[in-house]
């Protein structure tokens, strides 16, 4: 069987085999990209589990808001190739203007990229950064970070990395629980169930992690009700 971490490989391996077993503990809607034909029951050779559901896109501009209340252009940057791009871009959008956040799309491929769309962002006046799950970004978090607090830019990440490592706030799931739980199913599939009779199982949990440290520098005041909410707090 095949552990496919990573939603771009998904459909590659899924043209190389229909018959061995994919557990991907990745990915956001299985049944939009082909994975399943339901959650329940995917029917197929690929099982696992969500690593995000778009829908907390609006949670995520309303906590950058709350720490970062003069923030009115967001910039989501992220890359083009990645599949989930499009689904993101519709729940960013349509969460921005609610918020009374000018949405802006920001494409990139490397750190150069990167660089550009920052500097961007930091042309805008009252500009701030959302950052969905991506595998470029995650492949240049520390670029990424350091450019983000040259540029003194609001930012938040889809990751808890991001934010243990020096980035302002970040909401997402716990990667080592989703890695546990796929582990469990790889157990069941090598003891003979099947994949398509697994459930394909979305986040049922989110962590809110605040870096306290990075608003001071910002010049930020983090509310005490996130502080109170928040998972980890870092000082």
């Amino acid at each position: 069987m095949i552990l496919a971490a990573g939603a771009r490989v998904v459909p590659i391996l899924m043209e190389l085999t229909r018959s061995i077993p994919i557990v991907t503990p990745s990915g956001t809607d299985a049944i939009e990209r082909g994975y399943a034909g339901n959650l329940a029951r995917p029917g197929g050779n690929v099982t696992g589990f969500g690593s995000m559901e778009v829908s907390v896109i609006g949670k995520m501009l309303q906590t950058l808001k709350e720490i970062a209340p003069n923030v009115a252009h967001v910039s989501m940057i992220y890359n083009p190739d990645n599949p989930a791009g499009p689904a993101f871009v519709r729940s960013f959008e349509s969460a921005a203007g609610p918020l009374g956040v000018k949405p802006i799309i920001a494409h990139i491929h490397g750190p150069g990229d990167i660089e550009r769309a920052v500097a961007a962002a930091a042309a805008q006046p009252d500009g701030g950064i959302f950052f969905p799950l991506d595998v470029t970004i995650q492949a240049f978090m520390e670029e990424t970070i350091a450019t983000i607090a040259r540029h003194r830019l609001p930012a938040i990440y889809s990751e808890r990395v991001f934010a243990t490592s020096g980035g302002l706030v970040s909401y997402g799931t716990d990667r080592v629980e989703i890695y546990r739980r796929a582990a469990s199913y790889v157990d069941r599939i090598l003891r003979g169930e099947k994949a398509g009779d697994l459930p394909f199982q979305l986040p049922t949990k989110y962590e809110l992690v605040i870096n306290v440290k990075t608003a001071k520098a910002l010049g930020l005041t983090v509310p005490p009700n996130l502080l109170f909410t928040a998972d980890e707090v870092i000082e």
